[in-house]
């Protein structure tokens, strides 16, 4: 598992790839000073995996969720899809579930 976190800040990503699944694991604070680097480092994990099929993005770990994280989302949802990849959202917290609700994002991106 490769970790990025952010110095002095409170928000961290790892991954685990298994077969054609990545799971990414969303810990901590995904808003608009922490949106930028989160984006670029799955984007690198994306591109360093090109046979991945499903990707799933595990929120168990989030404590919270603007706009910001949200659009984040919904930017690797366009892109992967466009290269035929399946994403999912993964037990997210009960604050975190509720800014996904509101933003609607479950229509387009399914919750397993």
């Amino acid at each position: 598992m490769v970790i990025y976190r952010k110095r002095g800040g409170n928000m961290e990503v790892k991954f685990k790839q298994t077969g054609e699944r990545i799971t990414f694991y969303l810990y901590g604070e995904l808003d608009e000073h922490y949106a930028k680097g989160v984006k670029e480092y799955i984007e690198h994990v994306l591109s360093s995996y090109p046979n991945r099929k499903k990707i799933v993005f595990n929120m168990s770990g989030m404590s919270f969720m603007d706009s910001t994280g949200v659009g984040m989302l919904l930017g690797r949802y366009k892109r992967l899809k466009k290269e035929g990849a399946e994403v999912f959202i993964e037990d997210p917290t009960v604050s975190v579930e509720k800014v996904l609700e509101l933003s609607g994002i479950y229509e387009v991106i399914p919750k397993i």
